[in-house]
């Protein structure tokens, strides 16, 4: 990321710098869902670390056993594990096809990893932060009350993620609905069909955790700054901070904290108003071997939002 020249000469040096890093970074981004396809397919793990690699996995096979145990019920069957288990693997393998499915599988790994890294080596506790902790003592009732709220839910994902699982209603809307239409799709049942419908009536976006971190940052208003602090925020509201403060989605957020992806982070960071010094002190953090160059000073806010927003987005659905 320091070492590569400038090569556009109509902008700041530190800018074109950035801007071919993040390039490299986006063209790993593009690979992502396909390699990962791949591994998960053809149990291939030379290019992906095993325990990412398995993680997403497990979380594929849990939600498939979700829906078809939902299924098996629907349809009075008298043993719904055993029908899950029979039809578990083969709707997993359909839901790996999905690149927006297996992107969010995988940011939600790499959440997972940076929470267990930073609790073993910055003592940085991965569900009650600092801020959180501060946030549920407050006097305000409302406020202490959704706190509280966030702290349950990020101690459930902690508990989740230990057993590779992902509860179907904690997926983002729309992910949610394309995975029940995958299903519906590949099962063709009257029983599936009707589950599908009590699981849509049922689900509530806004209450399943990233939601509320979400709306726990916007609710912060200016003080949102605090969020951006990881140490200060823990990972979770950090990452939620970042997506907000520097308009993406929250899954290329928790990506970027990825060795390959310091561009995209040093850019998130200084877009979303953080002065060098403080995201010095977040990559001190996530990247401690890594030291900005001087120049990335001269890079300004609004100069490192456009480079951004011109950039990678995600997989389209």
């Amino acid at each position: 990321m320091i070492d590569r020249p400038a090569s556009t000469a109509d902008e700041a040096p530190v800018e074109a710098l950035l801007r071919e890093a993040l390039e490299q970074g986006d063209a790993v981004l593009d690979t992502v869902a396909p390699v990962l396809a791949h591994l998960l397919t053809n149990n291939d793990d030379t290019l992906f670390s095993d325990a990412i690699v398995a993680r997403v996995r497990g979380i594929m096979l849990h939600l498939a056993w979700q829906l078809l145990i939902a299924q098996g019920e629907s349809a009075g069957t008298a043993d719904p594990d055993a029908f899950a288990r029979e039809h578990r693997d083969e709707l997993a393998a359909s839901f790996a096809e999905h690149s927006p499915l297996l992107t969010h599988c995988h940011a939600l790994a790499v959440e997972w990893d940076l929470a267990v890294r930073l609790d073993q080596h910055s003592a940085i506790d991965p569900i009650l932060s600092p801020l959180l902790q501060a946030l549920v003592s407050s006097d305000d009732e409302g406020t202490a009350a959704s706190a509280m709220t966030v702290l349950t839910s990020q101690a459930r994902f902690i508990q989740h993620q230990r057993r590779m699982e992902l509860p179907v209603h904690e997926l983002p809307g729309e992910l949610f609905h394309q995975v029940l239409a995958m299903w519906r799709n590949h099962m063709q049942d009257a029983a599936a069909a009707e589950a599908e419908r009590q699981l849509r009536v049922a689900f509530d976006e806004s209450s399943g955790r990233l939601g509320l971190l979400s709306r726990m940052v916007t609710g912060m208003g200016s003080g949102a700054i605090a969020a951006l602090s990881i140490r200060h925020a823990g990972p979770a509201l950090f990452l939620s901070a970042l997506a907000l403060a520097s308009d993406q989605d929250r899954d290329l957020a928790a990506l970027s904290t990825n060795d390959g992806q310091m561009a995209r982070l040093a850019l998130a960071l200084r877009a979303a108003g953080m002065e060098p010094k403080a995201v010095e002190e977040q990559f001190f953090h996530l990247h401690p071997a890594v030291i900005l160059p001087d120049v990335f000073g001269l890079l300004r806010s609004d100069r490192a939002a456009a480079i951004l927003a011109a950039r990678y987005r995600g997989p389209a659905g």
